[in-house]
């Protein structure tokens, strides 16, 4: 240390000062966009003012209209859209030319305590520390009073286009609400709003300056005071230390250092803070804020050794059990003299509402939120708060319980779940003496069908093939021996006198479609023969309802003019079929669902199984398509290969059909061909195209 002080002399000591008079008026300007090569110190300042308390400052500066730069019209044109054509003591550009332009400030840091403006001056260094720091930029508010310029003319123009002659203003109905109490955390969130601190800057009035340039006498002046006015170190006692005092401030003592708790949001507590609380509290704020969890999570979140029998008892006084899993009360979250912070609803309100909401979870799995919202007829976002507390929305289901069923608990402690099951007994019968409904309103039918499953055209056309394929040898025997006594069976007339309707018989979602691809028992190119007895396509047996010739001979030809019909749209025309028959004339018997279905394959026809999107609203009538397989024409080659690619895509493009069919075919296809087959077969929407009647016109 001791040569390392002789090889570093000390060459000069300079007196520091520190300078107080323009201690609370200082303030260092930066130009950012701006290059110190290119200062504004000559350039013409018009007018200054300033914000004190937001330390915010404006300079109006002139700009050179006659530069070689500068673009009049652009220039004329801004002062235009700005100013208008009328000629104000307040527009912003006097001139009718954009002739100025102003810098707005914004801090560059809010902390300035270590920086300070110098001057060195014969041997001594004054310091004077700075107010404000502040980064002038380029303001572009004439840009938003254009705006505001141009949304006013076009109000004004339609405001002209109505009668300004009216005698008396139009009664009009007006709404009256009535603003409830605000709470401290609305007030909060109010307060620190974009919107409120908008409000509060604006409020703030400018102090308008005189702004002097850089070599005017008055910034001589004012230059002075940059100097210590108090030279005696008596009264500049800041910069003077003894040795103990500065080496305490460079490194202060450890006993004065504070921990400083980071600061988090006013409901969350850490693990730490949350275990020095007492049991009961402990279980009420995780419960609180976690408002559904099994037991033994909530175990895994206490201290280690916890009394799992005490716990029990705690979580009762704030929880109920809902399929294993425990949901935190709804008084605890909404306390007495609280309210909605959506809708101002009182806490009363919210507790019956939610503890409905609750009670549906004990007997289901997953609720529909319109059907909540129809009984506790609560706001919307009330309802919606319910439903995200304890379950997860689920795609065309509803919502649903967020846990699974905890079998565990309920084995391990049947006596909770006896004691829960009481008390929600108790909670119901409130419930229905309130909302008015009795519990069989809810509980699910016991005949519910099963949820349709979406499956592709090959899925379900492989599905059919292999079903089928099963059932083949049962066919084959079941076949013969019903081959001889199919056609034996009279057929079956109704009255004469009594009109005949199509009967629909609604068929399981669950089935599987008809199998019209693979069966060769009996049937040509998969439709069955008119030699065959009427087969069953679902379960193979034969039926002894066979359709009438005269059935038959109407879907036949009805296929011959359509080609392509949906089973829905068969029923309508057999059903004006029927109508323009005379009074008493009956020869169709009594038809039904399957047996139409019959009759189109006995007529040389094919179900199109087109591969609907899930979200497709076609009905499950609408979604059997059939079209006609064999007519006896050549024709028929290109409506087959049509049909099988509609098997594999629910829509297609033109180019597509033509390729295929000139795959197929050949090259002999022409666009004649194309032309007449999307004529009779398809129907256009949005480039694509689609079979007929599977697109609602």
């Amino acid at each position: 240390m001791a040569s390392g002080d002789d090889d570093d002399p000390i060459i000069q000591e300079i007196d520091v000062y520190l300078a107080r008079s323009l201690v609370d008026k200082l303030y260092l300007f930066q130009y950012p966009v701006r290059p110190s090569s290119m200062s504004y110190n000559n350039v013409t300042h018009l007018a200054a003012r300033i914000k004190p308390k937001q330390q915010k400052v404006e300079l109006e500066v002139a700009m050179d209209t006659m530069s070689p730069n500068y673009c009049r019209s652009k220039g004329e044109q801004i002062a235009l859209n700005v100013d208008g054509t009328s000629s104000e003591d307040s527009n912003t550009y006097s001139t009718k030319m954009m002739d100025k332009q102003i810098f707005s400030s914004i801090q560059a840091t809010t902390n300035t305590s270590r920086y300070a403006a110098a001057v060195f001056h014969k041997g001594e260094l004054h310091l004077t520390p700075l107010q404000g720091i502040l980064q002038m930029r380029p303001s572009f508010t004439y840009l938003d009073k254009a705006d505001t310029k141009h949304k006013e003319r076009e109000a004004a123009n339609e405001a002209g286009d109505s009668s300004q002659d009216e005698a008396e203003d139009d009664v009009k109905q007006i709404t009256v609400r009535f603003s409830r109490p605000e709470s401290e955390q609305a007030r909060q969130r109010r307060v620190q709003s974009y919107d409120f601190l908008q409000k509060k800057q604006a409020e703030e009035p400018w102090v308008h300056l005189h702004y002097h340039g850089i070599k005017d006498g008055r910034s001589e002046h004012e230059r002075q005071y940059l100097y210590c006015q108090a030279m005696d170190t008596t009264e500049n006692t800041e910069l003077v230390k003894t040795p103990r005092e500065y080496l305490s401030m460079l490194v202060p003592p450890v006993a004065e250092e504070k921990v400083v708790k980071p600061m988090g949001p006013s409901n969350v507590l850490s693990m730490a803070q949350l275990r020095t609380l007492p049991l009961g509290d402990q279980v009420k704020t995780l419960m609180k804020n976690v408002k559904v969890m099994p037991f033994a999570n909530l175990m895994g979140l206490l201290a280690s050794g916890t009394d799992s029998t005490t716990v029990l008892r705690c979580i009762q006084q704030v929880a109920l059990l809902v399929q294993g899993n425990w949901v935190v009360k709804s008084d605890v979250l909404y306390p007495k003299n609280t309210c909605s912070s959506h809708s101002g609803v009182p806490a009363e309100v919210l507790c019956r509402g939610r503890d409905f909401v609750v009670w549906r979870f004990t007997l289901e799995r997953t609720l529909m939120r319109k059907d909540v919202a129809a009984t506790i007829k609560l706001p919307p976002e009330d309802v919606k708060d319910f439903l995200e507390q304890m379950s997860v929305p689920k795609l065309n289901r509803g919502w649903e319980f967020l846990l699974p069923t905890d079998h565990d608990f309920i084995k391990k402690h049947p006596d909770v779940a006896q004691r829960q099951h009481m008390l929600w007994q108790g909670i119901q019968s409130k419930l229905e003496k309130v909302f008015n409904f009795s519990k069989e309103d809810f509980m699910p039918k016991k005949d519910a069908q099963m949820e349709p499953v979406h499956m592709s055209g090959e899925q379900r056309l492989k599905a059919a093939k292999d079903n089928a394929r099963e059932n083949h040898g049962t066919m084959q025997r079941e076949l013969d021996a019903h081959r001889l006594k199919a056609f034996r069976l009279p057929g079956a007339s109704s009255e004469a006198g009594t009109p005949t309707q199509v009967k629909r018989e609604h068929m399981s979602d669950s089935e599987e479609p008809m199998e019209t691809g693979s069966l060769t028992n009996g049937s040509i190119n998969g439709y069955l023969n008119c030699t065959s007895p009427i087969i069953d396509p679902h379960n193979g047996h034969g039926t002894s309802n066979a359709p009438t010739p005269e059935l038959q001979h109407f879907v036949r030809n009805t296929f011959l003019k359509q080609y392509v019909l949906c089973l829905d749209e068969l029923k309508r025309l057999f059903n004006l079929h029927l109508a323009s028959l005379p009074t008493g004339h009956s020869v169709y018997g009594h038809v039904t669902d399957r047996m139409l279905q019959d009759t189109i394959l006995l007529s040389q026809c094919k179900q199109i199984l087109v591969p609907f999107p899930p979200q497709s609203s076609a009905t499950a009538d609408e979604q059997k398509v059939f079209g006609l397989w064999e007519s006896g024409e050549t024709f028929d080659k290109h409506r087959q290969v049509l049909f099988e690619i509609f098997m594999k895509n629910y829509r297609v493009r033109r180019n597509v059909i033509q390729s295929r069919l000139e795959q197929e075919l050949g090259d002999a296809v022409t666009k004649t061909d194309v032309d007449r087959l999307l004529k009779e077969c398809c129907t256009s929407s949005g480039g694509m195209w689609y079979l007929k009647g599977t697109v609602r016109s």
